[in-house]
């Protein structure tokens, strides 16, 4: 049965932990993904300097309101994994173990991590075999965690279309990477539906929003509030549910998206909340 969870970039950044905890579950969600972002990014980020010790703390929390973390994201990604600079690409490798670190000590069942790395001077070739070796030099460690490692299809110019999305999974070769598909992501210059289907049992998580198409495809658009967009969400969540995912559908989203005047966050959350119970009875 899928369930549903929210990231917690949509929470107001000066809301710490517990209160991230408390409202969130108020509003109606199944689940939170946590971030491992930059030190003081938010009262509720976790950074590359979290230890155990703060972890266990919120776990505590977590299970003190019954609002499990599913996942852990990451801003730091950025082009590191297909980087030509060596340190770039340790640095990736870094960030994946500390997610999955913070997978592991939160209860959480995958992390989310972007390949990419193209530039002008770094093709897409190039990128593509610097990002499976990266991934590949620490096959080892991810095995030892048992947690999935999703790559997810970001507006990097990587994964242009869901096969190139299952090759590099498929040609990573590890039963622990796979995808984490953004259902949203692909709306300015494609449909999702068809992404899932091609993508398949290869999906673990999944982030959803939505895109209005300024007209059409490759027209350019904007992000909007779930169910007000070009997603054909009658027809993406049966695919998800035809590829076999029965996880948490995890809300990305923004209150500066949203087009309710005045809305206040916990009013947000509660609204993003109903949009994805929407969702669930598709």
């Amino acid at each position: 049965m899928l369930k549903k969870s929210i990231n917690a970039w949509s929470v107001d950044n000066d809301t710490g932990f517990e209160e991230m905890f408390q409202q969130l579950k108020e509003a109606g969600f199944e689940g939170v993904e946590l971030n491992v972002d930059k030190a003081g990014n938010s009262a509720h980020s976790l950074s590359m300097e979290t230890t155990e010790e703060e972890l266990a703390e919120i776990r505590a929390l977590s299970e003190r309101y019954g609002l499990p973390v599913v996942s852990i994201s990451s801003a730091l990604h950025s082009g590191n994994m297909g980087s030509p600079d060596p340190e770039c690409r340790k640095f990736s490798q870094q960030l994946v173990l500390k997610q999955l670190q913070c997978a592991k000590a939160l209860g959480g069942n995958g992390v989310l991590v972007v390949p990419g790395g193209i530039s002008p001077e770094i093709s897409i070739r190039q990128a593509y075999e610097n990002c499976r070796a990266t991934l590949g030099e620490i096959r080892e460690q991810i095995a030892e965690f048992q947690i999935y490692v999703g790559v997810e299809n970001v507006w990097n110019g990587f994964f242009m279309s869901p096969f190139d999305m299952a090759n590099f999974i498929d040609t990573v070769d590890n039963a622990w990477v796979g995808a984490y598909y953004d259902v949203g992501n692909v709306i300015a210059f494609s449909w999702s539906e068809y992404w899932i289907e091609v993508l398949g049992q290869r999906i673990h998580n999944v982030h959803v929003k939505d895109f209005k198409r300024n007209g059409s495809i490759n027209r350019g658009g904007d992000f909007v509030d779930l169910l007000k967009g070009d997603v054909n969400w009658p027809s993406v969540i049966p695919a998800l549910r035809k590829a076999g995912f029965d996880g948490y559908l995890t809300a990305e989203v923004f209150i500066g998206d949203c087009d309710v005047e005045g809305i206040t966050y916990p009013q947000y959350y509660k609204l993003v909340s109903e949009q994805l119970d929407q969702l669930i009875r598709l």
